[in-house]
């Protein structure tokens, strides 16, 4: 399925995302935005669906914004900005949420804005050369609605300097930060994230949108006798759900569980 601005491809249990404006490095504006929304909200209500793959075509990852679009904001009142910019605060907020795994394959230079889009990825694999830049302060702007994914992935010390700075960084520094998980020659990156979503594909498919799911509510909280509850609570749901006891099962009958097939 090809939308305006998305190709979207469908292989079995895995679905391929790509932003689709080569022509202006994938920068993106509010149709954009807007169909990342319902694409991904699409795959986030598909049960069958295993790992979601997202990444663009031509040179670029994502620029950031259109610069038609920034010519056209240049014009709003308060109220307008605000209504934009919580499009794509909710943009953000869907693909974050989406239960399914999602890889992000960056092949090129990641700006502002697709930088939020690589933040939000679960595992994120990058080529060798790509660039990372939260440009925003050099524009008298900040990456507000993108911050709270973007300091999630990298961490609060490397956020303090690459927001206030402005500065470009290579993904070899975005790797060392911890935002990358996996930094690639170009022409091994389609190898790399094919094993990432293979290794996904492998595990139990409530279990791996489970997982997600924990660290998403246990990052960063204290280890309170609530939490350790809704812990127990949780692996004793999955244990006696038919996933758990099958690949429980298959582990000591030392056969393949059935999700594979």
């Amino acid at each position: 399925m090809t939308t305006t601005t998305l190709d979207v491809q469908r292989s079995g249990a895995v679905a391929r995302v790509f932003l689709n404006r080569p022509e202006v490095r994938n920068a993106f504006n509010d149709g954009v935005i807007a169909e990342l929304t319902q694409v991904f909200a699409a795959l986030a209500a598909d049960a069958t669906l295993r790992c979601i793959v997202l990444g663009a075509h031509g040179k670029a990852f994502c620029a950031g914004a259109d610069l038609n679009w920034m010519r056209a904001m240049a014009g709003y009142d308060w109220e307008r900005n605000r209504v934009d910019a919580q499009a794509l605060a909710d943009m953000l907020w869907t693909l974050y949420t989406c239960p399914v795994p999602v890889v992000g394959r960056v092949q090129g230079d990641c700006y502002a804005g697709g930088l939020g889009l690589a933040a939000v990825c679960d595992v994120l694999v990058a080529a060798e050369g790509a660039h990372f830049c939260l440009s925003e302060a050099r524009l008298g702007l900040l990456p507000a609605t993108i911050g709270p994914y973007v300091v999630k992935a990298m961490g609060e010390q490397a956020a303090r300097r690459w927001f206030v700075t402005a500065e470009r960084f290579s993904a070899a520094q975005a790797h060392a930060a911890g935002f990358v998980h996996e930094l690639v020659a170009p022409e091994a990156l389609d190898a790399k994230v094919d094993e990432v979503v293979a290794a996904l594909v492998a595990n139990g498919p409530m279990a791996a949108r489970a997982c997600k799911r924990l660290v998403q509510d246990v990052a960063g909280r204290a280890i309170t006798p609530e939490l350790r509850a809704d812990t127990a609570r949780r692996i004793a749901d999955i244990r006696a759900s038919d996933e758990g006891r099958e690949g429980v099962q298959s582990f000591l009958a030392k056969r393949a569980p059935n999700w594979l097939g």
